[in-house]
């Protein structure tokens, strides 16, 4: 790592730890020229996730889209905040297992309508509803027959 005050290629590492987000280490270094020290953050580097979507339109994968459809189809069910980060960490840690650079919107429909279903069949339903695209009240008891029966 290079020195920021000096721009010397050799320093050491003092200390390290996890840092606060969880997600990282934290490390002191000590410069072997000059003396001074510093802080660095090393985070592992992933690949960024295209998600094609509908319309073949291609985005960047963004946490908060599945975080937002879980939470809206859990509001005033009785599951808990944990309840809900463990299953959307479960969703993303299936769609980042497959390890490939894109990834249909359809496949990760299903993995939350899978995850749902575990979770509140209530919570299932409103994402499949608006998933699905439910077109008359035939439609929606077919998927709660699929349910129930």
């Amino acid at each position: 790592m290079k020195c920021p005050y000096c721009g010397n290629d050799d320093t050491r590492v003092i200390d390290s730890r996890p840092a606060e987000d969880g997600n990282s280490i934290r490390r002191r270094r000590s410069c072997d020229t000059c003396g001074k020290r510093f802080t660095t953050y090393e985070k592992v580097e992933t690949i960024p996730l295209i998600i094609i979507k509908k319309d073949n339109s291609r985005e960047q994968y963004d946490r908060a889209k599945i975080e937002g459809g879980v939470l809206r189809a859990c509001y005033k069910r009785q599951v808990s905040a944990a309840d809900i980060q463990r299953t959307i960490d479960s969703i993303e840690t299936d769609i980042f297992s497959r390890e490939e650079k894109e990834i249909p919107s359809s496949i990760i429909g299903e993995i939350v309508m899978e995850r749902l279903k575990e979770l509140d069949a209530v919570a299932y339903v409103r994402f499949a509803s608006v998933y699905r695209e439910f077109k008359d009240v035939d439609t929606f008891m077919a998927e709660l027959k699929k349910i129930l029966g």
